[in-house]
């Protein structure tokens, strides 16, 4: 399921230089597991079940929301929509 462009992203993990796109909801669950994976957070562990958990869209939506806050809040959202 794709992002409208206003929703698409991209997203930083700690230590490296470019940039990830997220473009779908599978873009952003792929990029939760792996950082998951390297900060160990329980945080982004239940944002990650969420994500594999979403049944619907809003709940897919809601999802990719509470990602990009939780990269807002780190610092690691770059630009976001590209209409």
């Amino acid at each position: 399921m794709s992002l409208l462009l206003d929703q698409q992203f991209e997203a930083r993990l700690p230590g490296l230089t470019t940039p990830i796109r997220i473009m779908t909801r599978y873009d952003a669950a792929a990029f939760t597991c792996r950082w998951t994976i390297r900060d160990k957070d329980p945080a982004l562990k239940s944002l990650l079940r969420e994500m594999q958990r979403a049944n619907s869209s809003a709940t897919a939506t809601s999802a990719v929301l509470r990602l990009k806050e939780a990269l807002a809040s780190r610092g690691l959202l770059g630009r976001v929509g590209f209409a």
